[in-house]
């Protein structure tokens, strides 16, 4: 039995940046070098980083695409189904048709408004995969910085690309300031 202890893989590395432009440059530099699970952390938005970290059009469009369609169709089903099959009702001598569609609209409205919100709802916590009820991120103190103060770039390991020592040296070259590795927390 062997008692050699093989240090753990961290979870990411954390790197502080003195400013917006130098963690701009350097999110270039990450892109450029082809990591694909990394992100960045600003006290404030920072014109241009979505371009700097390579992101393209966001799929969210889509989905409210989708989910307000399908919102919209079933209001449609719904109300001249119930209306014209189910318990055909004339009111005011107005027959149940598309005709008389502005009758229907607040319905068709609400009911596109409600499922493109709960598409975006649903849609975003199965790609972020909430709830989690900690991340490993929270236990860096480097991390605690970027709401107030700090430029964060932070690389997790679950990248092709990740190496322990080529990761924190790539870091070292492109300027950060600080660098600290971030275990998994055991579960």
């Amino acid at each position: 039995m062997s008692d050699t202890k093989t240090s753990p893989i961290p979870f990411a590395f954390v790197a502080e940046f003195e400013n917006a432009t130098e963690l701009y440059h350097a999110a270039e530099h990450v892109r450029d070098e082809g990591f694909k699970r990394w992100d960045v952390h600003t006290p404030y938005p920072v014109h241009g980083m979505d371009h700097a970290m390579g992101l393209g059009k966001s799929w969210l469009s889509a989905l409210v695409l989708a989910g307000g369609t399908t919102g919209f169709l079933t209001a449609l089903f719904l109300q001249f189904f119930t209306q014209g099959s189910l318990y055909p009702t004339i009111v005011q001598g107005k027959p149940a048709n598309l005709s008389t569609i502005p009758a229907f609209f607040p319905v068709l409205f609400e009911l596109t408004i409600l499922f493109s919100a709960f598409s975006v709802l649903f849609g975003l916590l199965i790609v972020i995969m909430l709830p989690r009820w900690n991340h490993p991120l929270f236990n860096s103190e480097l991390f605690k910085k970027f709401s107030d103060d700090g430029f964060i770039l932070v690389i997790e390991s679950r990248n092709r690309k990740f190496d322990v020592e080529g990761t924190r040296a790539f870091l070292e070259k492109i300027g950060a300031k600080r660098i600290e590795a971030v275990e998994e927390d055991p579960v």
